[in-house]
């Protein structure tokens, strides 16, 4: 096996697809990393997100590895595609873990129809969708203005609210991760500010790389689970992604504050201001912990809300039966969160925080917490590349819990910036470029879709295929889009 240098570091080549950095220079554990070689040696020389992981591997009471998945570049504090868990006794929580979108994540919707059924009204349906769904910065208006009242019970009760006020079923929150609700949540904790924020932007997309899109199953690799899943060859499916909203980046803006002084008051020596953090007991530690939650249920509803929505385009738009339709939530999937779970550390299973930011939760077959439904084959694992090319559905496997605290990958990653993508965008006809790829766009602005262009992310397929030959995730279809609507 080969080892890499990365600064004064060590890289240590343990499979095929994973590599290790030895604990030095404060690290309290060794850094892990899901990547093949090519991968590997692109990381070290093109993006700082290496010196991120070893960062991590600082935090007081961190456990195993600081990880980071195959998709990793750098973000706030942790590297995106970046997975900790804490000790709760000795360990810290970190919004860096987290993200300013908290719960920012992705719903999978069935339908019964085939893209050739649909292609004569695809354009159509793109229209209506996004009148629908309102885009953009800003956003507002899917749904009347909720009150104050009413955002405290989105905040406590995520996607229950829904099925309250007619957006869900029973079955969609059974197909949700937490079931749609971190019931750890304190309303109490978000400032108005926040809130204030979130009264006018439930059922709406954000901006960036936030997307509704209708994709076409182009390839089964397991046809049972697949069927299991609901999915066939052919079948229009939609996938959301999308978050909290200018609620969640308020609750990480205000939280950051605190526990920047926190970390003072702690005397917790961190490698990067970034990486600010409490003890887990601490007041400041349950306050975000608290606050993070509800802004997760905030998240939870409003990709609900949305799914709600783009049902009603489509029965209007196609004039179809609800049965004929067969509209169904496959599942729904956070990628940054920190939440209360159950490990092996050591040969002891014991209650941990499991920070992941832009890692999806990858419980295998027989996990408990994997929704009833799929428990003979696994939590499904929602994968979303880049607008052109594909996204992947995966099914986690055993040895997620026995690696990677149960967490797998979450997309792409970009491999260019936002600023070099729209300067490579300027004087092109961005949208025909997309409909010669056979994708349908409607968009608030063409800034986003020269940000989010498929030459700015890497090739989804090699990042699936990393976690699949680690025994995380194993692949069950392909998705390719035909349409998207973006901010």
């Amino acid at each position: 096996m080969k080892t890499l240098k990365y600064n004064e570091f060590d890289i240590e080549q343990q499979s095929e697809v994973s590599w290790l950095i030895p604990p030095r220079k404060g690290m309290r554990v060794p850094g892990k990393i899901y990547a093949d070689r090519k991968m590997m040696e692109t990381i070290i020389r093109e993006d700082e997100s290496i010196q991120q992981v070893i960062n991590v591997a600082m935090l007081p009471g961190i456990q195993k590895y600081s990880i980071a998945m195959p998709d990793i570049h750098w973000g706030y504090g942790f590297p995106i595609g970046g997975v900790a868990a804490t000790d709760l006794e000795e360990g810290v929580i970190s919004p860096g873990g987290v993200g300013y979108d908290i719960n920012c994540g992705v719903r999978l919707v069935r339908t019964n129809l085939t893209h050739d059924e649909l292609r004569k009204k695809l354009e159509l349906l793109v229209q209506s969708l996004f009148r629908y769904v309102p885009t953009g910065v800003g956003a507002s208006g899917a749904i009347k203005k909720v009150s104050a009242q009413e955002m405290n019970r989105i905040l406590s009760r995520g996607a229950g609210w829904c099925v309250e006020r007619g957006y869900a079923s029973p079955e969609d929150l059974e197909h949700t991760e937490e079931q749609g609700c971190l019931e750890s949540a304190a309303p109490e904790f978000v400032s108005e500010r926040a809130k204030e924020r979130g009264f006018n932007q439930v059922g709406t997309l954000g901006s960036g790389n936030h997307f509704l899109e209708l994709e076409m199953v182009s390839e089964i690799y397991d046809l049972a689970a697949a069927e299991v899943l609901g999915l066939f060859p052919g079948q229009v499916v939609m996938m959301i992604h999308c978050g909290s909203r200018g609620l969640g980046h308020q609750v990480c803006e205000d939280h950051l504050r605190t526990l920047g002084a926190a970390s003072r008051k702690y005397g917790i020596e961190l490698p990067d201001r970034q990486l600010a953090c409490a003890p887990i007991r601490s007041e400041e530690g349950q306050r975000y912990l608290g606050a993070m939650a509800a802004a997760a249920n905030f998240a939870w509803a409003n990709r609900q809300v949305i799914m709600h929505q783009a049902k009603q385009s489509f029965l209007e738009t196609l004039g179809i039966s609800e049965r004929e339709l067969g509209f169904r939530l496959i599942y729904d999937v956070c990628h940054n969160i920190a939440k209360i779970e159950t490990h092996e550390v050591d040969g002891t299973e014991k209650q941990v925080c499991v920070h992941r930011k832009g890692a999806t939760r990858a419980f295998p077959p027989g996990h408990p917490l994997t929704p009833a439904h799929y428990r003979k084959i696994g939590q499904p694992v929602l994968i979303p590349g880049d607008m052109g090319r594909y996204s992947f559905v995966s099914l986690g496997q055993q040895a997620s819990m026995l690696e990677s605290f149960g967490s797998s990958c979450h997309g792409a990653g970009r491999i260019m910036s936002r600023h070099k993508a729209k300067k490579a965008g300027r004087g092109r006809d961005l949208l025909e470029e997309m409909r010669k790829m056979g994708v349908v766009v409607q968009a608030r602005g063409m800034r986003t879709v020269a940000e989010e262009m498929p030459h700015a992310y890497k090739d989804v397929s090699t990042v699936v295929d990393v976690m699949h030959k680690a025994g995380i995730s194993k692949k069950v279809a392909k998705l390719v889009p035909v349409g998207v609507i973006k901010g």
